[in-house]
């Protein structure tokens, strides 16, 4: 379902800068154990994503809630089957423990801070204007660029082309059959024609930008310009505040009991 999106001071921000800041942000994210800190982190960037994305509030919505199945998936794993000492409920090879289960928690809070800022980053940039300022800031190939973009706009039509051929198909009848002959009739079916359509776009694509003398070394023009503005240093600003925010009311034992999961007995 397509909806308008607005265009906040988020979508104004470098992308190359936003990039890098928030692949920093994961490596601090990464060497966190505080399962405080990384649930107030959680709680603000939701609220950053929530506000100031420029897209409708439920939809937002509709997309974190697929994160709560993140959540449990990353952090039951090692809820039921981790180690420990002090035993909260044992039956079969179910085994969860005190330490077990802030281990699980902080795990699937750290991989929901992960999809949180993946999500920020998706809904407030744009491809296009991600691999221009990929090739003037961070001196990208303009070849390899310009082919993950035209690769972006080819998706739409590989899918497109599958839905024909699946309903072509569907009208001959050959799809009548079960089981694993079914599903070896349908990878021939559907592979190699779609196989050979994308070998002559890819050829086309690349005898198109030889034409256009992507593959010469000389210094060439763009027709988006990207820069640098005043919401580039507003983001840092925010993503460090956000960052300090955290580490500073991780310290308490305010929501869970335990502020470093690595020290817990196992």
């Amino acid at each position: 379902m397509q909806y308008e999106i607005r265009e906040t001071w988020l979508t104004l921000v470098n992308p190359s800068l936003k990039f890098l800041l928030i692949i920093s942000s994961y490596l601090i994210v990464l060497f966190t154990h505080n399962p405080n800190t990384l649930f107030m982190l959680l709680v603000l960037a939701m609220v950053l994503v929530l506000f100031f994305s420029g897209h409708p509030y439920r939809f937002v919505l509709l997309y974190m809630t697929s994160f709560l199945l993140l959540f449990v998936s990353s952090a039951s794993a090692m809820v039921f089957f981790g180690r420990g000492d002090t035993t909260w409920f044992h039956y079969g090879i179910v085994h969860i423990t005190e330490e077990s289960f802030y281990r699980g928690i902080h795990i699937g809070l750290r991989a929901a801070v992960f999809a949180m800022f993946g999500l920020l980053f998706v809904l407030t940039t744009k491809p296009v204007h991600l691999f221009y300022s990929f090739m003037q800031q961070l001196r990208l190939r303009p070849t390899l660029a310009y082919s993950f973009m035209a690769a972006i706009r080819v998706l739409p039509i590989m899918v497109q082309e599958f839905q024909t051929l699946r309903y072509a198909y569907q009208i001959r009848g050959l799809n009548t059959r079960k089981g694993l002959s079914k599903f070896y009739n349908q990878l021939q079916f559907f592979s190699i024609p779609l196989l050979a359509q994308a070998i002559r776009r890819a050829q086309r694509l690349a005898l198109a930008m030889e034409a256009k003398q992507f593959t010469s070394c000389k210094k060439r023009t763009f027709f988006y310009k990207i820069g640098f503005s005043q919401n580039d240093i507003q983001f840092s600003l925010l993503l460090l505040a956000m960052i300090a925010t955290s580490v500073y009311f991780g310290a308490e034992k305010w929501i869970f009991p335990v502020i470093d999961v690595r020290y817990l007995h196992s």
